[in-house]
C-alpha cells in the first residue's frame, strides 16, 4: 500500500508556468468563497495539469474539505448530484464548476465503502488515478501542492498510475482507456509496467457496463486526437476489446487508406476547425467494415443486395451492443447513413432531386466521400454528387438528362387509370 504520510512538494505556480489570468474567474470565485467560509479548497486535476502544460483547460474542478451539504450552504446556485459519491455543481450561467469533497482511501471491505467516505487532502491525492491528475493549485496563495511526484512526471513526459497499476486497472478497467486517452492527448509516455499490463488486462473491458463504455469511446475519439488514440488502442490491443468484430477484419491496425483511418483524420480536422462531429457518424465509420464484409459475403452466396445489407447492419449492431451501448438517437441515424449509400447509384429521373432533400443526405454524402477516397466506390460518383449540389436548377436537369449506361435508365411512368364511364 502506498504511504500517504510523505510530505508534499509545494512550489510556486509561477515556477510551473501557471499565471492567474488563465484561470476561470468563476472557478477562482468558488475557491475564494469556500476559503472565506473557513474551508480549504483547491483547483485540482486536469485543469491544473493543462495549465502547467500551457494548454487551455476545458473545465475547472475544485476540491475542498467542505461536505456536500456545506458546499450548498455556501453557494445558493449549487446543485448536489450523484448517488454513490455526491458532488456539487455550482452554476454560473452556462459554466459549471464541479466541487468535490476530499475522498478517503477506500475501505478494504467493499461493504464499508458506499462512496461517500470523506478524507484528507493527502488521502484524496493518493485516491486519484494518475500522478499528473493529482496536482492541487491554490490560486489565492499561488502555490501548487504535489504528493505523488506528478510535477516530475509531467516534466519528463511520463504517465504513471498512482499505486499498484494492476490493482488499479482491475479495480476499474476504464482506467486503461483513460491511460490511452491521456497519453495520446498530452503526448505522454506510459510507464513500462503500464504498457505491459494493458494487452493482458484488455479483456476486462468487456465486463464494464456497455452504457459506460459508450461515454468513454466518445471521449477517446471526439477530443481532437482520434488518430493518435486509435493507434495507441491498437498498439495495446484495446481496440479489439472494444470492437471485436471490426478488429477481426481490420487486423492489428487499419491501413492508412482505409475508410476508418480517413474518418478519424476527418474528425480531428473538423474539431480543429471548430466544426461539429456526431457520434452517429463516428460509429458508422467504426463499424462499417464489419457491415460491408458481412453483406458482401452474403451477396456472394446469392442473397439479394438489399436484404444482405439490411441483415448485415442488424447483425453487426446487435453484436456490438453487447460491448458498447449505442443509444437509439445515434444508432438510428447511423443505420440511415449506411442504408442511404445505395441511393447514390440511382440518379436518373427524379431520384437525385428527391434524395437531395433527405435530412440525412449530407451525412450520407460525407460518408460516400470516405468510401470514394478509400477506393471502395468510384471517385467519379462522389464528384457527380458534389457538382449536383452546387449546380443551378437547369444544370441539375442537364446533368440528370446526360446520364446513360446500366443503372441509369429513366423509370417507367405509370399510366393514369381512365375514370370509369369517362
Amino acid at each position: 500500500m502506498t504511504d500517504i504520510s510523505k510530505a508534499p512538494k509545494i512550489v510556486t505556480a509561477a515556477s510551473c508556468g501557471v499565471t492567474p489570468g488563465r484561470i476561470s474567474p468563476h472557478a477562482r470565485q468558488v475557491v475564494e468563497r469556500l476559503q472565506d467560509a473557513g474551508y480549504t479548497a483547491y483547483l485540482v486535476g486536469g485543469c491544473v495539469r493543462d495549465l502547467i502544460l500551457g494548454k487551455e483547460p476545458k473545465d475547472f474542478d475544485v476540491v475542498t474539505q467542505a461536505r456536500p451539504e456545506e458546499i450548498r450552504q455556501v453557494f445558493r446556485n449549487a446543485r448536489l448530484i450523484g448517488r454513490r459519491f455526491r458532488l456539487a455543481h455550482v452554476h454560473f450561467g452556462r459554466e459549471i464548476v464541479e466541487v468535490a469533497t476530499y475522498r478517503a482511501t477506500p475501505s478494504l471491505d467493499p461493504q464499508d465503502d458506499d462512496g461517500n467516505v470523506f478524507g484528507t487532502l493527502e488521502e484524496d491525492a493518493f485516491r486519484r488515478d494518475f500522478t499528473v491528475n493529482a496536482l492541487y493549485y491554490d490560486p489565492q496563495e499561488g502555490l501548487v501542492t504535489d504528493y505523488v511526484n506528478g510535477l516530475d512526471d509531467l516534466s519528463h513526459g511520463r504517465l504513471r498510475v498512482i499505486g499498484d497499476p494492476e490493482a488499479r486497472f482491475r479495480e476499474d478497467p476504464v482506467r486503461m482507456l483513460r491511460a490511452v486517452r491521456f497519453a495520446a492527448k498530452l503526448h505522454l509516455q506510459l510507464t513500462e509496467e503500464g504498457r505491459r499490463l494493458l494487452p493482458a488486462l484488455g479483456p476486462l473491458l468487456q465486463e464494464v457496463p456497455p452504457a459506460r463504455l459508450f461515454e468513454e469511446v466518445l471521449k477517446l475519439f471526439h477530443t481532437g486526437n482520434a488518430v493518435a488514440t486509435y493507434e495507441a488502442l491498437c498498439e495495446h490491443r484495446l481496440f479489439e476489446a472494444l470492437f471485436p468484430g471490426v478488429a477481426s477484419i481490420l487486423g492489428p491496425h487499419a491501413d492508412a487508406e482505409s475508410l476508418l483511418a480517413r474518418a478519424l483524420v476527418s474528425s480531428d480536422q473538423r474539431l480543429s476547425e471548430g466544426k461539429p462531429v456526431t457520434p452517429a457518424f463516428l460509429f458508422a465509420a467504426l463499424l462499417w467494415e464489419g457491415v460491408r464484409e458481412e453483406a458482401m459475403h452474403s451477396i456472394a452466396q446469392g442473397a439479394a443486395a438489399a436484404e444482405a445489407w439490411t441483415k448485415a447492419a442488424e447483425h453487426v449492431l446487435r453484436e456490438q451492443l453487447r460491448v458498447i451501448m449505442i443509444p437509439k438517437r445515434f444508432s438510428v441515424p447511423m443505420r440511415e447513413i449506411w442504408g442511404l449509400q445505395s441511393r447514390f447509384d440511382r440518379r436518373a429521373g427524379r431520384h437525385a432531386f428527391r434524395f437531395l432533400e433527405s435530412k440525412r443526405f449530407r451525412a450520407a454524402y460525407d460518408f460516400l466521400g470516405l468510401r470514394a477516397a478509400s477506393g471502395e466506390v468510384p471517385m467519379a460518383l462522389f464528384d457527380w454528387w458534389t457538382r449536383f449540389q452546387e449546380a443551378t436548377a437547369d444544370e441539375r436537369e442537364a446533368m440528370v438528362g446526360a446520364l446513360s449506361g446500366p443503372g441509369e435508365k429513366r423509370p417507367r411512368r405509370r399510366r393514369r387509370r381512365r375514370a370509369v364511364g369517362g
